[in-house]
C-alpha cells in the first residue's frame, strides 16, 4: 500500500508540474498566471475537485508518443465560488501550448456534460495555441464537440469564458457562444486569422494587439464583455459576477444580505434632469441611486456607450439594467447599442433575471451608415427582445421618449408590467420643433407663430400626461422615490408567470 501512495503522490507531483518548471516560470515571466493557479484564485480555498489529472494523448504519430505529460494541457474539475458549484476548465499553455487534442476536449465535454446534469454554470479559461497540429482532423472534431455542447447549454446554465493567453482559428468559436467573455489587457488576444495571414492574403500589417487585443475587442467588435489589467483582476471580477447569476434557468437568481432601505428616498433625483431639454445628464447616477448599496456590475462598458447594461441588486435580488445615457450621441439608438442591448435583455430573459429599463431616448440615430449597416433589423433585435420576454419588466421614463425608439425601450405595448415615467418625461412622436416645422410647415418663416406653435405642442405632448391618460404609463412618479416604487414594483412581480405560445424556436432578425 505504502508503495502505491508513494506512486500517486509522485505521479500528483508530476501532474501538477504540467510541462515543468522552466515553462512554468516562462508562463510567470509574461505576467501570466499557470492553470492551475488560476483555478485556484477563482474558487473557494480547498473547493477544487479535480477530474481526470492523468488523462494523457493518444496520438503516435511525429514522435508524440515519447510525450505523453498527464492532464494533456487542460485542467477540468468543479469547486464552489462563496459556495455556490460552478464547473471549470482551464487550458495550461505550459503544455504542448495548451493546444487542443482529442483527449484535452474530450475532458472539457466530459464537465459540460455534468454541469447541464447537475444544472451550474461553467467556467472556460483560454489559454491555446489552437488545434494540436500533430492530431490533425481529430483535434478539429474535438472542437467541434465542445461547439455543440455551448449550443446545447446555451439559456441552460450560465457560460462564462476568460482569455488569458492567446485564443485563435477555430478555437475562437467556443468562447463566442458563451453569455459573457473576458480578456486580459495586453497578455490575451482572439482573432480567426493571426496577423501573418491576414499580412499574405491582404497586404494590412497589423499587430495580434491591434487586430484581436482586449482593447479592440471591447471598445470596436463587442467580442468581449470586460477587459481588466491582470490575471488576478478578471478572476476577482468573475467571482463577483458568479454572485448576480442563478445557477442554471431553472433556478432563481440569488438573493444577498441587504444593508439598504427598499424606501430609500433620494433628494438630489428631483434635480438630475436639467432645465434646458438639451443639456446632458448621466445616467449612471440614477442607476447607482436605485441599486442596493450603489453596486452597478456594468456589462461591456466600452462599446456602444449610449446605452448602459448591467446588473444591481434591489432587496438583496439580481435585476438587469438597460438604460439609455444621454451623455453620449444623446441617448440615441443606433446598430451598436440595439445588439448590446438585444443581447443582454435575451440573457436576463432566458435565466429569469428581472429586467429594469431607464429611458431617456430621443429616436434612432439618422445617417446613411447607419442605414446602410441595416439598423432597421439590428433595432428590430432589441424590439423583438423585449417582446418576447416573459420576466418582470419595469420601466422609468426620465425625459425624452420619442418615437419608435419609445416603443422599442420596454413600453406598456411590448408587454411592460409597470411603465412609470418622471413629471419631466416627454413622450411624443418627435421633439416639438420638428413636430411643429412639418404640422404647420405653411408658417415657417414666421418665428414667432412657429414659436407659438411649438410652446402649445410642448403643452400638448411635452409630458408624460397624454400618454398617462391612456393608460401607457401607469403613474408619474417622483424622481426622489424612485428606488422605492421601482423595489416595491418588482416585489410585486415576484410571482409573475407569463408564457409564450408554443413553438420549436422563434426567428429573432439576425
Amino acid at each position: 500500500m505504502k508503495d502505491v501512495d508513494t506512486q500517486l503522490a509522485e505521479r500528483r507531483d508530476q501532474a501538477q508540474l504540467g510541462g515543468g518548471q522552466r515553462r512554468i516560470d516562462a508562463q510567470h515571466g509574461k505576467g501570466k498566471l499557470t492553470a492551475r493557479e488560476r483555478v485556484e484564485l477563482l474558487l473557494d480555498e480547498g473547493s477544487f475537485e479535480e477530474f481526470d489529472m492523468f488523462v494523457a494523448h493518444r496520438c503516435t504519430d511525429f514522435g508524440m508518443e515519447k510525450q505523453r505529460p498527464a492532464g494533456d494541457g487542460v485542467i477540468t474539475g468543479w469547486g464552489t465560488i462563496n459556495g455556490r458549484m460552478v464547473y471549470v476548465f482551464s487550458q495550461d499553455f505550459t503544455v504542448f501550448g495548451g493546444s487542443l487534442s482529442e483527449t484535452h476536449a474530450q475532458k472539457i465535454c466530459k464537465i459540460m456534460d455534468m454541469a447541464m446534469q447537475n444544472g451550474a454554470p461553467i467556467i472556460g479559461i483560454n489559454d491555446s495555441g489552437g488545434a494540436r497540429i500533430q492530431e490533425g482532423v481529430a483535434s478539429l472534431a474535438g472542437y467541434a464537440e465542445v461547439f455543440q455542447r455551448n449550443i446545447m447549454a446555451s439559456g441552460v446554465v450560465p457560460q462564462i469564458s476568460l482569455i488569458m493567453g492567446p485564443c485563435a482559428g477555430g478555437a475562437v468559436y467556443s468562447p463566442a457562444m458563451t453569455d459573457f467573455i473576458f480578456m486580459v489587457k495586453d497578455t490575451s488576444y482572439m482573432f480567426v486569422t493571426g496577423p501573418d495571414v491576414v499580412k499574405t492574403v491582404t497586404n494590412e500589417v497589423v499587430t495580434a494587439e491591434e487586430l484581436g487585443g482586449a482593447s479592440t475587442h471591447t471598445k470596436k467588435s463587442s467580442v468581449a464583455d470586460g477587459a481588466f489589467e491582470n490575471d488576478v483582476e478578471s478572476l476577482t471580477e468573475v467571482r463577483r459576477l458568479v454572485d448576480f447569476l442563478p445557477l442554471n434557468n431553472r433556478g432563481k437568481p440569488p438573493v444577498r444580505p441587504f444593508f439598504d432601505a427598499p424606501d430609500r428616498i433620494e433628494e438630489s433625483l428631483d434635480t438630475l434632469i436639467p432645465e434646458n431639454t438639451n443639456t446632458p445628464y448621466n445616467m449612471k447616477e440614477l442607476i447607482h441611486k436605485i441599486g442596493d448599496e450603489g453596486d452597478f456590475y456594468e456589462i461591456q462598458e466600452d462599446f456602444a456607450k449610449n446605452i448602459i447594461t448591467g446588473f444591481i441588486r434591489l432587496e438583496g435580488s439580481t435585476v438587469g439594467v438597460v438604460a439609455n445615457q444621454p451623455m453620449v450621441l444623446a441617448g440615441c439608438l443606433d446598430i451598436d447599442s440595439s445588439r448590446k442591448a438585444a443581447r443582454f435583455v435575451r440573457f436576463c430573459d432566458a435565466f429569469e433575471i428581472p429586467i429594469l429599463t431607464l429611458v431617456d431616448v430621443p429616436g434612432f440615430l439618422p445617417g446613411t451608415s447607419q442605414e446602410y449597416g441595416g439598423v432597421i433589423k439590428h433595432g428590430a433585435k432589441l424590439l423583438f427582445a423585449y417582446g418576447e420576454a416573459t420576466v418582470p419588466k419595469v420601466t422609468v421614463i426620465t425625459r425624452k421618449a420619442y418615437g419608435g425608439a419609445y416603443d422599442v425601450m420596454a413600453s406598456k405595448h411590448l408587454r411592460g408590467d409597470f411603465n412609470y415615467a418622471w413629471p419631466t418625461a416627454e413622450i411624443a412622436v418627435m421633439g416639438a420643433k420638428g413636430a411643429t416645422e412639418i404640422i404647420h410647415r405653411g408658417d415657417i418663416g414666421n418665428d414667432e407663430k412657429i414659436a407659438a406653435h411649438t410652446a402649445d405642442y410642448e403643452a400638448r405632448f411635452a409630458n408624460p400626461f397624454v400618454a398617462a391618460e391612456r393608460g401607457f404609463i401607469d403613474e408619474i412618479i417622483h424622481p426622489r422615490s424612485t428606488r422605492k416604487r421601482v423595489a416595491r414594483a418588482f416585489a410585486s412581480l415576484r410571482n409573475k408567470k407569463l408564457e409564450n405560445p408554443w413553438k420549436k424556436h422563434d426567428n429573432i432578425p439576425l
